[in-house]
């Protein structure tokens, strides 16, 4: 049964990461359905995002390639979404979340690890979603080269709203992106981006404070959730930006809204 859980729990994370309906708010409801809770679980269900980040790293590997080997042949003076200044971009976007993150750790898992909380957060979420569909100014940032240090910082200041579970990291740096105007499909890329230092860090601070949990067998697990991750975090993310080519993100703030309504309901 562990084994099935570890599945179900990976293609919840990869099909819900990067959609702005927040993978720790399903998680948290699927570990109450399943009966997986506790502080194990929690770490599992962190550490299995890496699985997610790895889908992002593929599906981008040009984009990373530039990161860390740019060809500084061309548009030397030109600022560009590579090399140390797009490090240095995806950097500023961390360090608000980052910095909050680590302060409020323990405060996080002790009170907001829970299906009614998960609820408010999707539902004050959704509303953030169209208020922002529907007050967004117009997008005039329509590539990565065009973002700023500026941009970079405020998108990873919206990003501290998703330390609240159920918010959705997703959702927080793609309305902010969008608010900053961005267009939607470049707030979504440049979210997928910024996931990957925030998460790696998230995962492998997890995993280290809490590795004696863990048994050999419960790595088998670990390893189980982190493929089933990839793989529906891949097809997610593929099928994420051909929907937004054609719709806005309101269909996400009325799911949310709907998911919410029936946390507290039936769960809470």
């Amino acid at each position: 049964m562990l084994y099935l859980k570890a599945v179900i729990l990976g293609i919840i994370e990869g099909l819900t990461e990067f959609l702005p309906i927040s993978s720790t708010g399903h998680l948290i409801i699927a570990g109450h359905f399943l009966d997986f809770n506790g502080a194990k679980a929690e770490t599992f269900d962190i550490v299995i995002q890496l699985g997610a980040i790895l889908a992002v790293i593929f599906l981008y590997k040009n984009t990373f390639i530039d990161l860390f080997f740019p060809n500084f042949s061309q548009e030397k003076k030109q600022k560009k979404f590579k090399g140390l200044y797009g490090i240095w971009l995806l950097f500023l976007t961390t360090l608000p979340g980052g910095i909050l993150g680590l302060l409020s750790h323990h405060y996080i898992k002790k009170y907001l690890f829970s299906p009614y909380t998960v609820a408010w957060a999707l539902g004050v979420g959704a509303l953030f979603i169209l208020t922002v569909e529907h007050f967004c100014p117009k997008h005039k940032i329509v590539d990565l080269n065009q973002i700023t240090s500026k941009n970079a910082f405020l998108v990873g200041c919206f990003q501290c709203l998703a330390l609240w579970p159920g918010f959705s990291r997703s959702a927080a740096t793609i309305l902010g992106g969008m608010l900053l105007g961005m267009q939607r499909k470049l707030a979504a890329k440049y979210s997928f981006l910024a996931a990957v230092p925030i998460m790696f860090a998230a995962t492998f601070y997890d995993l280290l404070k809490n590795y004696s949990l863990f048994s050999i067998n419960d790595f088998i697990i670990l390893g189980i959730g982190f493929i089933t991750s990839f793989i529906s975090a891949w097809y997610a993310i593929k099928g994420f930006i051909y929907l937004l080519e054609k719709i806005t993100l309101k269909p996400f703030a009325y799911y949310r809204l709907i998911v919410a309504t029936l946390i507290l309901l039936f769960i809470t």
